[in-house]
């Protein structure tokens, strides 16, 4: 099938393209041209702004497009022009949407594709659940075919791994043993998904029938505890068992402010995805292990792109802080 996916060298894009071509399909890439990336030589490429009506038009007619793959879609005004540009020229348009579309804390788990949305997350979940609501009344309406797929965390090549504090030097931390500050008692669930996985359930719907017309989890089956997160992490590296300092999300918040947005909005909440349906229509699994993406990821990753420890010098003073706080808590109530 002919393929056009907006975006296409991103962490997740890059993997879709790569397994796409691989499975016969003929790709062309439509990005802004600023982003390298290592695809097959038989992907085709195509430079544009996909805020551009203009661009997108001349994309669909330089092609015979049988699926796009819209992996850069963010405001709905933008979708809204896909919609029009795209509608009677295409078999399939999967949009790339994200579990942030509901609401946090959840009311129920494992979540399931219609659990509650309102009020949003955050902004950009706001924005990303109203793109996903143009395209299914498009649907219903016109019967254009979209089809939304809702990864949660995707790392891999091209990417490095997230922390509490969002350091730089987190990877190097564990390297050397230094502490790993971990929000409340460490205990909240988290599931991180190789984007190799993330993207084989793309390529599986395109031009899959059954998809159309649906929304669907694709994310991680092996859900974990931040604690088990950063100690799984460690091993995967051949590091020293990790000494993980736990502070309140709260207390974090007031403290580094600039640096908990992701842990404000995401990170303290338990939440676990039912992957039920694309499972079932998809084929989805979860094939790649957290310690075998750790080890794949970290090697992938350039030297200057890891952080030495002592770069970070707002983290030692995170965790000096905290131990002074609780050694001061213990004797103020002694």
């Amino acid at each position: 099938m002919n393929v056009l996916i907006i975006g296409g060298t991103g962490l997740i894009s890059t993997a879709i393209t790569r397994q796409a071509a691989a499975a016969g399909h003929d790709v062309t890439v439509f990005t802004r041209g600023e982003r390298e990336a290592d695809l097959p030589p038989s992907v085709d490429r195509l430079t544009g702004d996909r805020t551009d009506r203009e661009s997108l038009v001349r994309a669909r007619d330089s092609l015979s497009l049988g699926c796009v793959v819209d992996m850069v879609g963010f405001d709905p005004t933008e979708v809204e022009t896909a919609i029009e540009v795209f509608a009677g020229h295409v078999d399939q348009y999967i949009f790339c949407s994200t579990v942030d579309v509901y609401h946090r804390p959840v009311a129920t788990m494992p979540i399931r594709e219609r659990a509650a949305r309102e009020p949003p997350v955050s902004d950009y979940g706001a924005d990303k659940a109203a793109c996903e609501d143009r395209l299914f009344e498009a649907y219903r309406r016109d019967g254009f075919p979209a089809t939304s797929i809702r990864p949660w965390h995707t790392y891999g090549g091209g990417g490095g791994l997230i922390d509490t504090l969002s350091s730089d030097a987190y990877v190097d931390r564990l390297r050397r043993g230094k502490p790993i500050v971990v929000h409340g008692d460490g205990t909240s669930v988290w599931a991180p998904c190789h984007r190799d996985d993330v993207a084989a359930a793309f390529v599986a719907a395109i031009g899959n029938q059954e998809a159309v017309g649906e929304a669907y989890h694709v994310t991680a089956t092996e859900p974990m505890t931040w604690n088990q997160y950063h100690r799984r992490a460690a091993a995967a590296l051949d590091a020293p068992a990790p000494e993980l300092v736990h502070v309140p999300t709260d207390a974090l918040r007031e403290a580094v402010p600039d640096r908990v947005g992701p842990l404000v909005d995401h990170f303290q909440f338990s939440t676990v995805f039912d992957t039920a349906k694309a499972e079932r229509d998809l084929d989805f699994r979860q094939t790649v292990a957290w310690e075998d993406g750790v080890e794949r990821t970290v090697a992938g990753l350039d030297d200057d792109a890891i952080a030495d420890w002592d770069s970070d010098p707002e983290y030692e003073a995170v965790v000096s802080a905290w131990r002074d706080a609780v050694a001061a808590f213990a004797t103020s109530v002694r």
